[in-house]
């Protein structure tokens, strides 16, 4: 018994000592870490003030690098939905796990050597594999075989196209148009040039998910229903 208890006693000596060891260290490490901070500070005109600002523009940047970017919106082409002047914020992990654009996804790409050298903000209307034709004989857009109720945000008074087309997206590219068809420099206007008007999935920089600005326009961008009922392009071609 005298043994044990002698054994015990030592026991949580060792261990009372080590949590004092193990805590002494944490807080060392917690001590260091504060005084670098501060000289960091002390370095820094402004101080502490300073430092903050600096760390809050460093968080600003990597969100607006790898998560989500603000666009303005430069033209009508997107209108009703989109007007001039609006800003949307750009989902940049929305393509970057596996998934893809999907049609009726507003899409913001890179369209230098496709559109222009600049960012360009359109509507997916057809992916890798999709028929995509204008007009059937109601003057619909169709897209393999299924014509597409385009009435939620297609600008009224426009037309499906005015411009006839009859086009298979290649794999890996994107067939898109502005809501405000009549006002739209889109895949319509470049199937002459380099591309064939298709944008390359890899070209597109993230999905316009919210209008962020005005404050009164705040609102979800979500994918109209229209596109649901679209068959698969493999469907399609049978």
């Amino acid at each position: 018994m005298d043994t044990e208890a002698q054994h015990t006693e030592r026991d949580r000596s060792s261990d009372s000592a080590d949590s004092e060891e193990t805590s002494d260290t944490a807080g060392s490490e917690g001590r260091s870490r504060f005084a670098l901070v501060s000289r960091i500070a002390d370095w820094l005109p402004g101080g502490r003030i300073t430092l903050t600002a600096l760390v809050c523009l460093l968080f600003l940047l990597l969100l607006g690098t790898f998560v989500v970017q603000p666009f303005g919106i430069p033209s009508g082409s997107m209108e009703r939905g989109l007007r001039v002047g609006d800003r949307v914020l750009v989902n940049k992990l929305a393509y970057r796990f596996g998934s893809k654009p999907q049609r009726g996804d507003v899409v913001v790409f890179d369209g230098t050597g496709y559109f222009g050298d600049a960012d360009y903000i359109k509507r997916v209307v057809g992916v890798g594999g999709d028929h995509v034709v204008c007009c059937d004989t109601k003057g619909r857009l169709e897209v393999n075989g299924r014509a597409v109720d385009e009435s939620s945000f297609l600008y009224p008074g426009d037309n499906p196209s005015d411009v006839a087309f009859d086009v298979v997206v290649p794999d890996g590219t994107l067939f898109v148009l502005g809501d405000h068809r009549r006002h739209s420099s889109d895949s319509r206007d470049h199937l002459g040039s380099p591309g064939g008007g298709m944008i390359p999935v890899g070209a597109v920089i993230g999905r316009a998910d919210w209008i962020a600005w005005p404050s009164a326009r705040w609102q979800h961008l979500t994918r109209p229903g229209g596109y649901a009922r679209v068959p698969a392009a493999d469907g399609a071609h049978g």
